[in-house]
């Protein structure tokens, strides 16, 4: 029998999916499988070429709750707007086509969003990155202690510890108010990486925000055409771009003159920049050696990232010493580290994911 849902479900599941036939069906079961039952979702085959369409169809013959979408490509931006327009929930929760949730996310997350009267949930989650042919993988936990945040002062302040945790920056392991959604007019933006953006604007003037302890979402790195592992001609712009969007929201909380905040803030985009200088020396980038350290010289040269590496305090040897470089202004140094941060990236998946982690 299909299950039918009430007329206006307590929450809005949206997933977006384009070409993951491997991983569609896995999203949408552990979504069915939740112990909170009250929800719609809605699915968004965004033009996918494979059998995704096909198989989200399999799924809403059999649970009412389900709705598809099967417009032409346009985008993970597009299709959350799209899902976005035809949500009913009171709060809304985002999934990614290519991972998974435990049964009790949503019973938790909802039970503390009322309890509270929560204009947001932030739970942890998990990191698992895949290699080899089997099933063996790494796993991170990101996680802070349960908490919550009745005014907008307790939470700018705490939101450095959350930022240092990567828990305020995808969209997939927090329940949003629809309600807010829509006064602010919310949609995400047309760019890749578009989940970071709509978080900020949420979060900018919100008010009541609670942190759960446990992690229940599995964010997995497995697919090697992924937003996360691909190379990137414009990933130097796209991190300068975003460290703006941080330094705005730090002035608009009036924080920018917070130690604490800014270590995190500054740390954080010089980190960054350690990926860029490794996406510059990626085999897929066409640029010639004389065209790469030209590009590492005006990354790490910079007056922003001097004073980023000034301020940043590394939480690991490793990390001390992959910052030297940039720090002392050693252009050929940084180009020698990030071709071997790359050559480990592509050749040993496990390891390059282990010392991430122990970054």
């Amino acid at each position: 029998m299909p299950i039918r849902s009430n007329s206006y479900p307590m929450v809005t599941v949206i997933i977006p999916a384009y070409n993951v036939e491997d991983y569609v069906g896995r999203a949408i079961e552990s979504m069915q499988r939740q112990t909170f039952t009250d929800f719609e979702m809605l699915v968004v085959d965004d033009g996918s070429t494979d059998r995704t369409g096909d198989i989200i169809r399999q799924f809403t013959r059999h649970d009412l709750r389900i709705v598809d979408f099967h417009p032409q490509n346009g985008g993970a931006p597009a299709a959350r707007n799209l899902a976005l327009n035809h949500a009913r929930g009171k709060y809304v929760y985002f999934m990614d086509a290519d991972d998974w949730a435990e049964p009790s996310m949503l019973a938790d997350m909802v039970a503390a969003a009322e309890r509270d009267h929560l204009e947001l949930v932030v739970a942890g989650f998990y990191i698992e990155t895949y290699y080899g042919k089997g099933d063996e993988h790494t796993t991170e936990l990101k996680s802070r202690p349960s908490a919550v945040y009745p005014t907008q002062h307790e939470f700018r302040v705490a939101a450095a510890e959350l930022f240092d945790q990567n828990l305020l920056y995808p969209p997939w392991n927090k329940l949003f108010l629809r309600e807010r959604i829509e006064k602010l007019g919310l949609r995400f933006r047309d760019t890749f990486w578009d989940d970071f953006p709509f978080v900020l604007d949420y979060i900018r003037d919100v008010e009541r925000v609670g942190v759960i302890e446990r992690a229940y979402y599995h964010f997995i790195r497995q697919r090697q055409d992924s937003e996360t592992t691909r190379w990137r001609p414009d990933m130097y712009e796209k991190r300068e771009e975003e460290h703006t969007w941080m330094l705005d929201l730090y002035n608009h909380w009036g924080l920018d003159g917070d130690p604490a905040s800014m270590e995190v803030v500054q740390r954080r985009y010089v980190e960054r920049l350690v990926g860029c200088i490794e996406n510059v020396c990626n085999s897929a980038c066409a640029m010639s050696v004389d065209e790469k350290l030209a590009a590492i010289e005006a990354m790490i040269c910079s007056e922003r990232a001097q004073v980023a590496v000034a301020l940043a305090r590394p939480r690991s040897r490793m990390m001390k010493t992959m910052l030297a470089p940039i720090k002392s202004q050693n252009v050929k140094l940084a180009y020698r580290e990030g071709c071997i941060i790359s050559y480990v990236k592509s050749r040993n998946t496990k390891m390059f994911a282990t010392l991430k982690a122990r970054r």
